[in-house]
């Protein structure tokens, strides 16, 4: 990955994107659209360490939360917009017709990047075959990474596993609002549209006022208020109760997004991003694999509502474990949004 331009691995993943989104109408089976799923996901996994590492060179260090918590705003309002935009095509022309305009956006984006300046020289020369020995060099280097800036990765690999809790609860929501809150279709369609208005307004305010906040109390109120969000959303009783519930966790995961991705952009050299973002990214994937299937197992032993509120309890306490382990003053350096020498 960081042998490569980053800016030309992003076009490249649209393209194939696109292509491959193309050619679902034309899926005979399930087999072959599974497969396609596989495609894109795989260029997904190329796509999220190259944009965050081209971020990181193109955007100056004393710009990049301000930059980060625009990108949250425009993700936010996408995914209100997405989804109803997508109804709408769908309703007007047809599954196919959606499909195809949805890969030509991805073109799009493709050609735009183009627009963008290369800020690398790549050695074509020097770009070492892809072999298991240069695999194993590629992991020795993350490991490296890991063991000379310990408190970095702590703090990142503590935010991934703290955001795992989430995503096993989020894997539960539909069948949690149902079944044991006793929502309906239409309640969990308007809650999910009311939880992106509140990241929405959140992403807002954020990209107004970025620097008014410093970036330790975006992270640390951004992570507190939305476990504290799920923790009202775990002990909810009805529609009114989980909406504040989402509001709040949604409001709140715009500052702890945006701060966590500059502190990681601010920390990370961009020689060595790619590589480490890659392995950080396996690491989330199996450990979320493995937490899920765990969580599964459990909710079907013992009750659901119990096993909601147990993550959320855990969550919410190692939230302000790692909050406080961010706001000692002895890692202050570690957050500075200049050039300032960070001290350990």
């Amino acid at each position: 990955m960081d042998y490569r331009s980053k800016r030309k691995v992003i076009i490249v993943t649209y393209i194939v994107r696109s292509v491959f989104i193309c050619l679902i109408p034309f899926a005979s089976n399930m087999v072959f659209i599974y497969g396609i799923l596989v495609v894109l996901s795989v260029a997904k996994a190329f796509f999220n360490p190259s944009s965050m590492t081209y971020i990181a060179i193109l955007v100056p260090k004393e710009k990049r939360k301000r930059f980060n918590s625009i990108q949250s705003f425009t993700s936010s309002g996408a995914f209100i917009i997405r989804p109803a935009i997508g109804g709408s095509l769908i309703f007007i022309t047809s599954v196919e017709i959606t499909l195809w305009l949805n890969a030509f956006f991805f073109l799009i984006s493709a050609i735009l990047l183009f627009f963008l300046p290369e800020k690398e020289n790549i050695d074509k020369e020097s770009i070492p075959t892809l072999t298991i020995t240069q695999v194993i060099h590629d992991f020795t280097i993350v490991k490296k990474f890991m063991v000379n800036n310990k408190y970095v990765s702590f703090v990142y690999l503590g935010y991934i596993m703290i955001m795992i809790f989430s995503f096993a609860m989020d894997a539960q929501e539909v069948v949690f609002t149902q079944q044991v809150v006793g929502l309906s279709e239409l309640d969990y369609s308007l809650l999910i549209s009311i939880t992106g208005i509140g990241s929405v307004v959140g992403a807002f305010l954020l990209s107004v006022f970025s620097n008014k906040f410093s970036l330790r109390y975006m992270i640390c109120i951004g992570l507190i208020m939305m476990t504290f969000g799920y923790t009202i959303y775990a002990f909810s009783w009805s529609f009114t109760s989980i909406v504040v519930g989402f509001v709040i966790l949604g409001f709140f995961n715009v500052f702890l997004n945006a701060g966590i991705m500059t502190f990681y952009q601010n920390n990370v050299p961009t020689h060595v991003m790619g590589r480490v973002t890659s392995i950080y990214q396996f690491i989330q994937s199996v450990a979320q694999v493995k937490f899920l299937l765990f969580i599964g197992f459990i909710a079907d032993l013992i009750n659901l509502r119990l096993t909601i509120v147990v993550l959320a309890l855990v969550m919410l306490l190692s939230s302000f474990i790692f909050s406080v382990s961010i706001l000692k003053p002895s890692k202050k350096g570690f957050y500075q949004e200049d050039d300032i020498e960070k001290r350990n």
